[in-house]
C-alpha cells in the first residue's frame, strides 16, 4: 500500500529541462496560471495574459512552455507529486492499521487537489479533449488503482476483509468514484457534496465496499 513511485508522470513539460534550484521564470509562468485560473477558463487565458503576468516577452514564454495547455500540464505534474508526497506522509504516520492507511491516505489525496480546485476543474475540462492530459491522468489512476488492489488483496488474505469482486475491478470503481465526486464538490456542480462532507461519505462507501461494515464509525 505504498505511494506509487510513477516517475514517468513528472517530466517536466517546457522545452527545456528544470534547473535543480528551480527556475524563476517558469515558477512565475506556472504562479500566474494558477492563480488566472482561479478566475478565468483557460480559453479565457491567453499566451500574453500569461506572459505579462510572469513579467516576461511572449518570445520568452515559448523558450519555456510550447503552448498554455503545456503549461496545465506542468501544473498537474506538481499537484500530484504533491498528493503524492502528502499521502505517503500519510501512510508513514498510520503506521500498521489498514483503516487508518485507506483514511490518511484518502484524505491527504482530498485535501491537495482540495487547494488546488481551480487547476483540478481545468484538467478536468482538458481530458476530453487534449490526448496528453488523458495519457497522464490515466497513468496517475493506474497507480492509485494498483495500491488499492494490493491493499484489498492484503486486507483478503489476512481474513480481514471478507471476498467480493475482483480486487482491481473494485479497486478502479472506488478509485474513480473518488476522482468524479471529488471534481463535482470541489466545483459546486450540481448535485454534489459539500465539501465538509465528502469526504467521510466516500470514507463510508470504501469501509462497506471493501469491508463489508462501516468503520469510519469508530474512527
Amino acid at each position: 500500500m505504498n505511494a506509487p513511485t510513477g516517475s514517468e508522470v513528472y517530466l517536466p513539460r517546457g522545452r527545456r529541462a528544470r534547473k535543480p534550484s528551480g527556475d524563476d521564470r517558469e515558477r512565475d509562468i506556472l504562479i500566474t496560471a494558477e492563480r488566472l485560473l482561479e478566475h478565468r477558463s483557460l480559453h479565457d487565458i491567453s499566451v500574453d495574459d500569461l506572459a505579462r503576468g510572469a513579467g516576461i516577452s511572449r518570445p520568452t514564454f515559448y523558450f519555456y512552455f510550447p503552448s498554455k495547455e503545456a503549461v496545465v500540464l506542468s501544473l498537474l505534474d506538481r499537484v500530484v507529486e504533491e498528493a503524492r508526497a502528502n499521502r505517503a506522509a500519510a501512510l508513514e504516520r498510520a503506521g500498521d492499521d489498514a483503516w487508518e492507511i485507506w483514511r490518511d491516505g484518502l484524505r491527504a489525496i482530498h485535501d491537495t487537489f482540495r487547494s488546488h480546485k481551480a487547476l483540478s476543474r481545468t484538467a478536468a475540462q482538458l481530458f476530453a479533449e487534449n490526448p496528453e492530459v488523458r495519457s497522464v491522468w490515466s497513468v496517475v489512476m493506474e497507480g492509485f488503482v494498483g495500491d488499492t488492489v494490493a491493499g484489498i488483496e492484503s486486507e483478503r488474505a489476512r481474513g480481514a476483509a471478507p471476498d467480493g469482486p475482483p480486487a482491481r475491478e473494485l479497486a478502479i470503481a472506488l478509485n474513480w468514484m473518488n476522482e468524479r465526486v471529488f471534481l463535482a464538490s470541489f466545483t459546486g456542480q450540481d448535485p454534489s457534496i459539500d465539501e465538509e462532507r465528502v469526504l467521510d461519505t466516500l470514507l463510508t462507501i470504501w469501509s462497506r465496499a471493501i469491508y463489508a461494515e462501516d468503520r469510519l464509525a469508530g474512527a
